[in-house]
C-alpha cells in the first residue's frame, strides 16, 4: 500500500500540461470497438480506470496494442464474447459503457454491474430505459450481471427523467447503429458527451446536438476506423487551479480548453483570486487569503460535482462563512471529517456543507475516501502550513489523476508517495525536508 507524504506551506508556482479527459476516454474506449477497423486514440490519460477496461476489452477478443503511454490503437473485429465480467471492472463506473457499445454492435450485451466511488446513489435506470426504448430487453441476473439483448434495435424517442451523463452516451452508443432516428431529450451537455460524439461522428456515425439538452441520432450499418485526440480533462485542470489559489501560488495550466472551465474560473475570481485565459492555457494567481462565497454544484454548464471536494477545502481557508451545496451526489461530503483533523470548521447539514474558514491548515494523518475528495485532501496537505501530513488510500486518486505527485513537485511542492510501512523512506523524507 501506497501513500502520499507532504510538507506544505510552498506556494504552487510554474507550469503544468493537463492529460486527456478520463471520463471521455472511457465513453471513447468503449465505442471504439463498434468497428471492425482499427481505432488510434491519442491524448489518453494513463490513469488505473482506463487501464481496466483496456484490460477488460482484451479480455474479450479486441487487440490493444500501446503506442506509448498516451497512445493506443484498438481493433475490435475479433471479439469473440459479450460477456465481461473481469475481475476489476466491477470496480469502475464507466464499464457501463460497453453494455451499449456491444448492444449496438452485436445486439446483445452482458455487463457486470459497475462499481466505483461510492459517492452516492447513481441507478442506472435511465441506461435501462433507453435501453427498452431502442427494442431490447434488459434484464439483471444473480451475481449483479446486466443482460440486454435485441433481435434489432430501432430508433426512437427517449426522454431522460434525470440529466445523467452515463445514461446518455449509453443510448448514443447503442443507437448510433439502430435502425432509423433517435432523439435523447433532457440529455446531459457535459463537454466529454460532445467529444465522445465527436469520436462517434469521426467513425462514420450521425449524431447532431451533443452539448445541448436535445440529441438526435441517425443509426447506420457499420462504422469506420478513426483517428481521434482526446479532449483535456475539463477537472483535472479545476483540480490545479484550486491548488495554486489554496497555496497562494501562481500556475500556468496548459493543454485546456478555458470554456469548459468558466463555472471554477468565475467562482475563483469571485472569491479574489485572478484568473487569466488564453487559446489553451488559464494562469490562476493567489497573492492574499480569498473570501467567502455559496457554491452549489449542477449538471453542465453548472459547478461541476467532481470540482466540490476541491473547491470546499479552499474555501476552508477562506475568510468568512460559505455555503457548499451538493445537488448531484448525496454521499459527497465524506472528506469532512479528514479535512477536519487538520483544522477545519465544517457542518454538514443534509446536502449542505457550511463552511467557517480558519487562518490555517495544520498537517495529519488523513484517507482517501474516493477519488476527487483524495485529491481535495492533497491540496490541504499542501497548503498546510505546519508538521507534515499523509495520505493513504491513494488508489482512489491515482484512478484518474496521472503522475500526481510528479505534476505537483514540478510546481514546487514537497510531495512523494511512499509505501505505507516503508519507516526509512518516510525518515529519509522527513531529514531532506528537515
Amino acid at each position: 500500500m501506497e501513500e502520499y507524504i507532504m510538507k506544505g506551506g510552498k506556494p504552487l508556482v510554474g507550469e503544468v500540461t493537463i492529460g486527456g479527459a478520463k471520463n471521455a476516454a472511457l465513453g471513447i474506449l468503449a465505442a471504439a470497438i463498434m468497428t471492425d477497423d482499427t481505432v488510434t486514440l491519442e491524448n489518453l490519460p494513463d490513469v488505473r480506470d482506463i487501464n481496466v477496461l483496456l484490460k477488460a476489452m482484451e479480455g474479450i477478443g479486441a487487440r490493444v496494442e500501446r503506442v506509448g503511454a498516451h497512445t493506443v490503437k484498438i481493433n475490435g473485429s475479433n471479439i469473440g464474447s459479450v460477456s465481461i465480467d473481469y475481475e476489476f471492472i466491477r470496480k469502475i463506473r464507466a464499464s457501463y459503457y460497453l453494455l451499449g457499445a456491444l448492444l449496438g454492435k452485436y445486439k446483445k450485451a452482458q455487463v457486470a454491474l459497475p462499481g466505483g466511488c461510492n459517492i452516492g446513489s447513481r441507478p442506472i435506470d435511465q441506461h435501462i430505459k433507453g435501453f427498452k426504448a431502442l427494442g431490447a430487453t434488459v434484464e439483471i441476473e444473480q451475481g449483479g450481471m446486466i443482460d440486454a439483448a435485441a433481435e434489432r434495435l430501432v430508433g426512437n424517442h427517449i426522454y431522460l427523467d434525470v440529466v445523467s451523463v452515463g445514461a446518455t452516451i449509453n443510448i448514443m452508443l447503442a443507437s448510433c447503429m439502430a435502425e432509423g432516428k433517435t432523439i435523447i431529450e433532457n440529455a446531459a451537455k457535459e463537454p466529454h458527451i460532445v467529444d465522445v460524439a465527436n469520436f462517434l461522428n469521426s467513425m462514420g456515425a450521425n449524431i447532431k446536438g451533443a452539448g445541448t439538452d436535445v440529441i438526435r441520432v441517425k443509426g447506420t450499418d457499420r462504422l469506420h476506423g478513426s483517428e481521434y485526440s482526446i479532449v483535456p480533462d475539463q477537472i483535472e485542470a479545476g483540480t490545479f487551479m484550486v491548488a495554486a489559489a489554496a497555496t497562494r501560488g501562481d500556475v500556468l495550466i496548459k493543454n485546456v480548453i478555458p470554456k469548459h472551465l468558466e463555472a471554477i474560473s468565475a467562482k475563483l475570481v469571485e472569491i479574489g483570486a485572478e484568473v487569466e485565459e488564453f487559446d489553451d492555457a488559464v494562469r490562476v494567481i493567489a497573492k492574499k487569503r480569498l473570501k467567502n462565497t455559496h457554491v452549489k454544484t449542477l449538471p453542465y454548464p453548472g459547478f461541476p460535482t467532481d470540482m466540490q471536494p476541491q473547491i470546499a477545502t479552499l474555501l476552508a481557508l477562506s475568510e468568512g462563512t460559505s455555503i457548499v451545496t451538493e445537488s448531484i451526489f448525496e454521499n459527497r461530503f465524506k472528506y469532512v471529517d479528514e479535512l477536519s483533523r487538520m483544522g477545519a470548521t465544517i457542518t454538514v447539514e443534509g446536502n449542505t456543507a457550511i463552511i467557517n474558514g480558519t487562518e490555517k491548515f495544520n498537517g495529519a494523518i488523513v484517507s482517501a475516501p474516493d477519488l476527487r475528495a483524495g485529491a481535495a485532501l492533497v491540496i490541504a496537505g499542501l497548503a498546510a502550513e505546519e508538521g507534515y501530513t499523509f495520505v493513504d488510500q491513494i488508489e482512489y486518486i491515482e484512478r484518474g489523476y496521472e503522475a500526481f505527485e510528479e505534476k505537483l513537485s514540478a510546481l514546487g511542492a514537497t510531495i512523494e508517495k511512499v509505501n505505507v510501512e516503508d519507516e526509512k523512506a518516510i525518515q529519509k523524507f522527513k531529514l531532506k525536508v528537515g
